[in-house]
């Protein structure tokens, strides 16, 4: 049978002859881990609201674009509806939607 740590923090190994010399005489054994602790925050606490606001910016850039791109449709299709048109005349009064490309 083979001997397995139990998973999570344990203690480090014991030598066994400073074991049985603690066990006979009495006295406390002392174990000194030396172990820093991390200073700071880790990363993983500001990728996250970076991460979110990388994305807001991604989606206003898509709406300015989008945005953009409908206001030249737009203009484009006026542009084209006012020069097949012609020029409009209502009670008299003529209104040249667009001008001609020889005038």
């Amino acid at each position: 049978m083979t001997h397995r740590d139990p998973p999570g923090i344990i203690a480090p190994h014991i030598p066994a002859d400073a074991y049985r010399r603690a066990d006979t005489t009495g006295a406390p054994v002392v174990i000194v881990v030396h172990h820093t602790d991390p200073t700071g925050r880790p990363l993983r606490h500001y990728l996250f609201p970076i991460a979110v606001a990388g994305a807001g910016v991604i989606g206003v850039f898509g709406l300015v674009a989008t945005f953009i791109a409908l206001l030249d449709f737009a203009v484009h299709t006026a542009t084209v509806i006012a020069g097949a048109a012609g020029p409009i005349g209502i009670g008299g009064i003529t209104l040249r939607l667009a001008r001609g490309k020889h005038t």
